[in-house]
């Protein structure tokens, strides 16, 4: 086999950091002489089965910096979702172009991928090294302390929330956001952030890792608009009941499924519409408004944790690294160290291959309708630097004359 050939790919939903990794893996591979070409990879796992590759080796380091800023998925990305058949079809198209190395940005479902391609490579005795590289907004990878790609969506959430909690003060009533995340409910979570003001909102915060009664919500909602006069809500689109059934596909009549049959919970404003009309005609608030964020959050330009941008290329850096020097396959994890700074570990890929993270117990509350402190100062180092600050006119009233 002809040394010195690498491949990257993107897979999974978009995040504003994941160009990030990409121009981490592509310049740190150059420092290595015995690299000759750098391919990448469109569409993510479908370009490799497609043999759509570029070549990276050809593009300017200025212009990878300009990439690397600028959010979304520069290769473009695939929600194909690979079984074992098709790992074999991609380790073939790598062994035909002599590929040594495999580096794949994505979530838990990419790690698979890898980790079933690292198995056919030894299977085949052929030379491979295979690296996955996390991103996820949803921040539900294993092993890691976080997951590049969430920290600037989670800015984005709770500046969002900092916004319609000003909105809603000046013109009182419900307001309801829904924030992707269907098993885990770090980015919902993140709302709570935007708060400054004991009053602010969201004064109501709903995540899958509990189980969601309408009328417990119902009651919830009442009791905080009686108390405040109006009521700021976020709530995660994989808010389930008991069953485990989505709460939206209990709602409504009917509902998409995408392509794994998975009810459609991204995309839509279908749970956002029907908790507003339960507010409406339970409770008879006449005043309810809804947003639903989906894909807003991901790739969203001008709101960036500077945190987040350096880690993510860290995290392709240490990938070609941990490549290079190593002798085993993996998945790049990031592990917190001291009040806020990180090292990086590569984790076997059975660790991280198919597993999914939740939200720890000690993040939420006894009431599970809002978060706690350790959460908050989970949070807030990876928010990166100047978060936008809101003020309120103190309040002097003046004696009323006619109305005394």
């Amino acid at each position: 086999m002809a040394p010195g050939k690498i491949l990257v790919a993107q897979g999974g939903g978009p995040t504003a950091v994941i160009n990030q990794s990409l121009v981490g893996v592509a310049l740190e591979a150059r420092r290595f002489g015995h690299i000759g070409h750098i391919y990448g990879a469109r569409h993510g796992v479908r370009g490799i089965i497609d043999e759509n590759f570029v070549d990276l080796t050809q593009e300017t380091s200025h212009n990878l910096e300009l990439v690397a800023n600028t959010p979304s998925s520069a290769l473009g990305s695939t929600r194909d979702k690979p079984d074992a058949a098709y790992c074999h079809e991609i380790f073939k198209v790598l062994q035909a172009h002599k590929i040594g190395h495999f580096f794949y940005i994505g979530g838990n479902d990419s790690s698979d991928t890898v980790r079933i391609v690292s198995e056919e490579a030894q299977a085949a005795n052929y030379p491979l090294r295979t690296v996955h590289i996390p991103k996820t907004i949803d921040n539900d990878l294993v092993g890691s302390d976080h997951t590049p790609g969430f920290p600037s969506a989670a800015r984005f959430v709770a500046l969002a929330f900092a916004g319609a909690n000003l909105d809603n003060a000046a013109l009182p009533g419900v307001y309801v956001g829904v924030v992707m995340g269907r098993h885990a409910g770090f980015l919902t979570a993140a709302s709570a952030l935007g708060k400054k003001f004991p009053d602010d909102g969201p004064h109501l915060i709903y995540l899958p890792e509990r189980t969601f009664v309408l009328e417990k919500f119902l009651a919830d909602v009442k009791a905080t608009y009686e108390r405040y006069g109006r009521c700021v809500i976020a709530v995660s689109e994989g808010i389930h009941d008991a069953s485990g059934r989505p709460i939206a596909a209990l709602l409504a009549k009917e509902m998409e499924h995408d392509a794994h049959g998975n009810v459609q919970l991204s995309g839509n404003g279908a749970l956002g519409d029907l908790l507003c009309q339960e507010i409406k005609t339970k409770l008879n608030i006449k005043r309810v408004r809804s947003d639903t964020f989906g894909y807003m959050q991901r790739s969203f330009i001008g709101c960036v944790s500077d945190v987040d941008q350096r880690e993510a290329r860290e995290v392709g850096e240490k990938a070609v690294q941990f490549a290079m020097w190593g002798d085993r396959d993996g998945s790049v994890a990031i592990k917190r160290t001291g009040f806020y700074s990180v090292d990086y570990e590569l984790l076997p890929l059975s660790t991280v291959a198919g597993k999914t993270r939740t939200m720890e117990d000690e993040f939420i509350t006894e009431s599970g309708t809002d978060v706690t402190d350790a959460f908050r100062m989970y949070l807030r180092p990876l928010l990166g630097s100047k978060m936008p600050d809101a003020f309120r006119l103190r309040h002097n009233p003046i004696a009323k004359v006619l109305h005394c």
